[in-house]
């Protein structure tokens, strides 16, 4: 494959043919120098970059959100259940012995609270399991609680460890209909620019994407995670990060998850959450604590398992830092939402990358004023990790946030979303940080030629100008995944 006539991002503007070979990127000359080339795309000007990384997704969810009830917008409990209301009048399909679902709702800021009431009158008699936006809720009426072996709870409100488990048990599909929606849901990824995602579902991953690609899933790279039901029987299989299991298809990395979130008010912190004082749970929820954390990085890190450690709250993530430091390699931290200042510097001194997602402080930033009042200048700060020497990696947290990382850059470069003024400016990073925070590599002779093609430098643009970029042609392995239509 040759590229012709194309202008490297952050380079000098100069036009340069890349000829492309056994997936990688063999030469770089000024434009002309080359003879024909059998297969070769005419860039016409545009700007090479290196193509781009979603590193933080739970796959299986971002394709079934895409088949739910979306209440996002919902701006109270009693809204929230006139959706769901609105849509079994409207016909909508339920199985029997089958709930009716929803995600995306966010109650931080609700003026009433979730309760059955609310979403027993909106089921008239159909189990109806709503997801938080988070991910880290599930609210259930009667019929659902009784379904999934929660009769009597008070309030259909279930937190933590009980809501992954009810949200394990809903997003039991076919796997043929499963896997066909995260293919296309992999060419739409494509299509922004998308050559690799890593994949964090609860689930035993390795097998589930070997199935995909034997039938033909070939749109983005997967690294994928592996939680700690699942360690053992990793370490039986002997696999390691990094390891290739196929061409398309990585091993990634061991996930725990030891605190919540903000929403929910379960991130772990060193101060009480405002009306939650002296009650339990009050700063959030430690679910793994150290004497849990620390043997398990170590039996990961002994097979060649590098940890990724789930820390949202700043106690949450003083205490992965701490557990990095005890078991002696480094690794990364998953979200770091509010860190404290003594803190930052540790990332670079322990060799612990902050996977991080732009995009959550502009769903957050209000509740985050409310709940982490006087501590937001701690929130999401990506200026302050880049000056203290830490190294970024952006992800979306699909389905959380979109899976577009054009957005989550513009959200990291303007602290933005619309027509709100910046939040915490002094945390905005530049384009170009932010395209090296959501790239693996260079264009550069030998390396990987997975790139794409845009009409626009990303490394110049404002946060305005990045949402509204327009990918022309993505390569993954010098392979088109997608090109646009030219009209």
């Amino acid at each position: 494959m040759l590229i012709r006539n194309a202008k490297i991002s952050d380079g000098d503007g100069s036009l340069v043919d890349l000829r492309l070979d056994n997936g990688e990127i063999a030469s770089i000359i000024t434009t002309g120098s080359f003879t024909t080339e059998a297969d070769q795309i005419d860039a016409e000007g545009r700007w090479v970059s290196p193509g781009l990384w979603d590193n933080h997704v739970h796959a299986s969810q971002w394709a079934l959100s895409a088949r739910r009830l979306d209440v996002s917008a919902a701006e109270s409990a009693s809204r929230a259940g006139e959706l769901v209301a609105n849509a079994l009048a409207a016909g909508a399909v339920v199985a029997a012995g089958q709930p009716f679902i929803g995600s995306g709702f966010r109650d931080g800021l609700w003026p009433d609270a979730p309760t059955l009431e609310v979403l027993d009158a909106a089921g008239a008699g159909v189990p109806v399991v709503l997801i938080s936006g988070d991910l880290h809720a599930a609210w259930l009426n009667s019929a659902a609680l009784e379904l999934y072996g929660h009769r009597g709870h008070e309030t259909g409100l279930l937190r933590e460890v009980e809501a992954f488990e009810v949200a394990r048990r809903i997003s039991s599909v076919p796997d043929d209909l499963l896997d066909s929606w995260l293919a296309e849901a992999g060419r739409a990824a494509a299509a922004r620019g998308v050559v690799g995602i890593v994949d964090l579902e609860m689930d035993w991953n390795l097998d589930s994407w070997r199935r995909r690609m034997a039938a033909g899933f070939d749109s983005v790279r997967v690294e994928f995670g592996i939680y700690p039901q699942h360690l053992d029987r990793a370490l039986e299989l002997g696999l390691h990060t990094g390891q290739s299991i196929a061409p398309l298809l990585g091993v990634g990395r061991f996930k725990v998850i030891t605190d919540g979130s903000l929403n929910t008010r379960t991130a772990y912190c060193y101060d009480e959450y405002p009306g939650l004082e002296g009650r339990e749970g009050s700063r959030g929820l430690l679910t793994v604590p150290s004497a849990e954390l620390l043997p398990r990085m170590r039996a990961a890190s002994r097979a060649g398992l590098e940890s990724s450690v789930h820390a949202i709250g700043d106690h949450a993530t003083s205490l992965a830092l701490d557990a990095f430091e005890q078991v002696g390699v480094g690794g990364r931290i998953e979200h770091a939402q509010l860190v404290a200042d003594a803190d930052l510097a540790r990332f670079a001194a322990l060799g612990v990358t902050a996977s991080v997602q732009p995009d959550h402080a502009m769903d957050d930033r209000d509740v985050a004023e409310r709940y982490w009042a006087g501590r937001t200048g701690q929130a999401f700060p990506l200026r302050s990790l880049l000056d203290a020497g830490a190294t970024l990696a952006f992800g979306s947290d699909a389905p959380v946030s979109a899976l577009d990382p054009w957005a989550t850059m513009a959200a990291a470069v303007g602290r933005s979303r619309g027509d709100r003024e910046p939040w915490h400016p002094e945390q905005q990073i530049s384009a170009r940080e932010a395209l090296a925070a959501s790239t693996r590599g260079s264009v550069a002779v030998g390396q990987p030629a997975d790139l794409i093609l845009t009409d626009s430098d990303p490394s110049s643009l404002t946060a305005p100008q990045l949402r509204d970029v327009t990918v022309w042609a993505t390569l993954m392995a010098g392979r088109l995944t997608h090109l646009a239509r030219v009209e």
